[in-house]
Order: C-alpha cells, then sequence, then structure tokens
C-alpha cells in the first residue's frame, strides 16, 4: 500500500520575477537531498478561478514525494476571478522555464520535467504540453492531467450533470470567468485543450477520472486523440464515483484503488520516459 500520510516531505515557498510579476512557488521534496529526481510541475485545482498552490499537499502530488522521490513545483498561477486567461497559462509556462533552468540547483533531472494537475490544473497541463511543444522551449516527458477540465462546449457528460463537487452550473461558470465573453467560442487550444485539431508530438499521458462526474466525456476524447496521433496515453475509468473523489474520500475504496493505480503509472513513468532538453 502507498502512503497517504503529509510526511517524509519538506517544502520551501520562494517566488521567482518575470518582467516585473511575483510568481509565488511551493516547493516539496523528500527528505534526503535529491539528486537527478523526476521534477514535476503540479498545477492545483479550482476551475481556474480558485484554489491554491498549497493543494499540492492533500492530492496526488505529494504521493510523487513520498513515494517516488520527485521534486514537486507548485506554481502560485494568477486566478481568473481578476486575471482571465491568459494570465495564468502565463504564469505556468514560466515556472515550467524556471523549472528547465535550476534543473540542477532543485535536484531535477532535466530530462524528465513532468507536469499534472487535478481538474482545472489538469486542464492546463494539457495547454501547457501543447504551449511547450509548440514553442520549443522546454522539453516535457511525461503529463498527468487528472479528470481534466478541457472543453469550454457541453459534452453529453457535462450537459444537464447535477453531481457533487463540480456540475454543469459551476463548469459553466467557471468557463465565464475564465475566457469572459469568448466562453462558447472557438477559442485557442491553449485556452481550451479541447478545440486542439494537432495531438502529435505531445508527451505520453496518464490520467483516471469517474463516469458521473462532468469531465469524463472530454477526458476520454482527449485520450483518444492523443492515441490516433501515435502518443502512448492511458486512463483507468471508475464507476459512480464523483469529481475529485481520490482528494475528497482518499480512504474509499475505489479512491484507494485509483491512488495505487496513479502510483503504478508513475513508477513506470519514471523508468521509461525521457525528454533530453535541447
Amino acid at each position: 500500500m502507498y502512503n497517504l500520510s503529509t510526511k517524509r516531505i519538506r517544502s520551501k515557498r520562494i517566488a521567482i520575477n518575470v518582467n516585473g510579476r511575483r510568481i509565488p512557488i511551493l516547493i516539496l521534496k523528500p527528505l534526503s537531498e535529491p539528486k537527478n529526481a523526476p521534477g514535476v510541475m503540479w498545477i492545483h485545482g479550482g476551475g481556474y478561478m480558485t484554489g491554491m498552490k498549497e493543494m499540492a499537499y492533500i492530492g496526488r502530488a505529494a504521493d510523487l514525494v513520498r513515494n517516488h522521490g520527485a521534486v514537486v513545483i507548485s506554481p502560485g498561477y494568477r486566478l481568473s476571478l481578476f486575471h482571465p486567461y491568459p494570465a495564468g497559462l502565463k504564469d505556468c509556462y514560466s515556472v515550467l522555464l524556471y523549472i528547465k533552468a535550476h534543473a540542477e540547483e532543485l535536484g531535477i533531472n532535466p530530462s524528465q520535467i513532468m507536469v499534472g494537475g487535478e481538474s482545472a490544473g489538469g486542464g492546463m497541463t494539457a495547454a501547457i504540453t501543447m504551449l511547450a511543444r509548440d514553442k520549443g522551449n522546454v522539453n516535457i516527458a511525461y503529463q498527468m492531467p487528472l479528470y481534466p477540465m478541457l472543453d469550454n462546449f457541453d459534452t453529453e457528460s457535462s450537459r444537464d450533470n447535477h453531481a457533487k463537487v463540480w456540475n454543469t452550473r459551476r463548469n459553466h461558470q467557471a468557463w465565464a470567468v475564465y475566457l469572459r465573453k469568448n466562453a462558447k467560442k472557438k477559442v485557442s487550444p491553449y485556452a481550451a485543450p479541447a478545440r486542439q485539431t494537432d495531438y502529435s508530438g505531445l508527451p505520453p499521458a496518464y490520467t483516471f477520472v469517474c463516469t458521473a462526474e462532468p469531465f469524463y466525456c472530454e477526458t476520454l476524447t482527449y485520450i483518444d486523440k492523443l492515441r490516433a496521433a501515435g502518443v502512448e496515453a492511458e486512463v483507468d475509468v471508475y464507476e459512480g464515483m464523483f469529481h475529485a473523489f481520490d482528494m475528497n474520500k482518499p480512504k474509499h475504496p475505489t479512491s484507494r484503488e485509483a491512488i495505487k493505480r496513479f502510483n503504478e503509472h508513475f513508477s513506470y513513468a519514471k523508468e521509461h520516459y525521457f525528454a533530453e532538453q535541447s
């Protein structure tokens, strides 16, 4: 069984300056000083409009540190309540560049820079991998967009959804705040990754999702399109649970299975997925 405690993790809060802006960062490391460890930018959820970098303690990010010796960097990106798209995306990309530039100092293997996140953080994960591919400044080895918020248009599962935690009403509100007047328009895939038409060259992916939540269909579509483009991509599906069930009920048997599977997939990624930096 994988460790679910908050022990065996040490943290540090810093801020980086980018074009006159301060971006706060939470860095989580194992107690032993890491060397050549996987480095994971973990992006918090909250519908792009709420949440905080410290959510890394209660989700899957902490697993990566205590169970796999990874270094996790969680950005405190600007939230859409006051700073709509693309402010948060720019912040996360700036942190990605920081990770590459400071890999040795952070104890990170520069060939194993990875990105992950839950919910809106999963959507931002997908957007960041697309942006990084297109800009060519950072090569990402692996992506973990868990039950990601990808599609600003309704899908079969996000339409008329009244599930716990996240539902149609909250989803519409979050996209309206994030994209403002463009919430129901065909926007850039960096804004809504489901608008992407070219999935080639994106990093291998793993995710999980449950059948009752709004993001069920868009998650499966994302994985299908990655596979169709020749990208290694895996998804685990859990029946009858609600959005972010692993964070809200971590001791539930289904959550334990999801956490176990997540850790198994990361163990495989740690051994098999690398992306050399140019």
